[in-house]
């Protein structure tokens, strides 16, 4: 039997915006407004398989961006979008969390140099989806691949329907000559929906720097999970196709030690009470004499996340294993969990 591999897994600062209690959670304040992180990982893998720098002994992979740096480079529709989250701050994103660390009050920067360059020191960046607090700023990560789900780029350019169009997207979000899709899930998750963006293929003409089993990604079942893929084709992180917030949505899976895991979310839920199962997911009216909800499926949003609770609380993965949940805008795990931001360790 081959040793297990494990990775590493570090929080990291990607801004923060502020969400109405009302439009997330049911029996809600009407009034309350919550700022929360939208946070970023990163992921060390034990090889430099697809980093072109020898001297280096992981490859270092980031699961999300966070808020853009820049506010005003977002489109129109987005910034009158974000218009109603503020306060949103920038300062740090996720490029000057990599940087500078949690730890950056104890040395200047320009003393010890940065701890993790961006533009040189990453080699993958996995977006759980495209909403305009997890894309970030792309072009911090020159050297870096960019994979998505199934459908992300067809989103990007066309938009999905009345409650997504085009305009809430930027076309050129991603460079795509380093971007890669995820295989097609085999069972659409959406059944006969409208607007359902189409899987792009990767071009001949690719950049994209990928572990060397990917051509073996292949979607299979794992502990409860329909659609799950081994990314570095060890079991040491798996990407979960996720369904219900938005088109292309999926989750990752660290194995951190023999019996631990940490399961990172994305936008699953807003509240960790919603996961609890203290709260549920808020419906409000759409505007066109319905109700809907901050996700583009709320049905299978749901489902999703009672996979998610079955997971935590089985032993799929072997008796005695542990997980660790993170969701993108859990402030409380923040607070609480200062000491494992970059470049301490979950």
């Amino acid at each position: 039997m081959s040793q297990a591999v494990f990775v590493t897994v570090s929080a990291l600062d990607g801004g923060h915006l502020t969400l109405p209690e009302r439009l997330f959670v049911t029996d809600a304040d009407p009034e309350k407004r919550a700022t929360v992180p939208s946070l970023s990982f990163l992921v060390q893998h034990p090889s430099p398989q697809t980093s072109t720098d020898s001297g280096r002994k992981s490859t270092n992979l980031l699961f999300d961006l966070g808020v853009k740096r820049d506010i005003e480079s977002y489109t129109g529709a987005q910034q009158a979008h974000i218009a109603q989250r503020q306060p949103v701050t920038t300062d740090p994103d996720c490029a000057a969390s990599l940087r500078r660390g949690v730890a950056s009050n104890r040395i200047e920067e320009h003393d010890r140099g940065p701890l993790l360059d961006p533009a040189k020191e990453i080699d993958i960046v996995i977006l759980s989806h495209v909403h305009w607090d997890h894309i970030g700023t792309p072009s911090d990560f020159p050297n870096a691949t960019f994979a998505v789900g199934s459908g992300t780029l067809d989103l990007l350019k066309n938009g999905a329907g009345p409650l997504y169009p085009a305009e809430l997207f930027n076309d050129d979000e991603l460079p795509r000559s380093c971007t890669v899709e995820f295989p097609p899930v085999p069972r659409n998750n959406y059944g006969a929906a409208l607007h359902v963006p189409k899987h792009t293929a990767t071009p001949l003409s690719t950049q994209t720097k990928l572990p060397p089993l990917a051509q073996e990604w292949a979607w299979r079942p794992l502990a409860g999970f329909p659609a799950v893929l081994d990314f570095f084709g060890d079991e040491s992180l798996f990407v979960i196709d996720s369904p219900g917030h938005l088109y292309g949505h999926v989750n990752l899976l660290a194995r951190v030690g023999e019996r631990r895991y940490v399961y990172l979310g994305g936008d699953c839920c807003h509240d960790p009470r919603i996961l609890r199962g203290e709260k549920d997911i808020a419906l409000y009216d759409n505007g066109r004499g319905g109700v809907r909800s901050v996700h583009v499926d709320t049905g299978t949003a749901k489902r999703t996340l009672d996979r998610i609770r079955s997971f935590v609380h089985g032993e799929s993965m072997g008796e005695g294993t542990e997980v660790e949940v993170v969701m993108a805008h859990d402030g409380v795990w923040r607070e609480q969990n200062r000491h494992r931001f970059w470049p301490g360790g979950i």
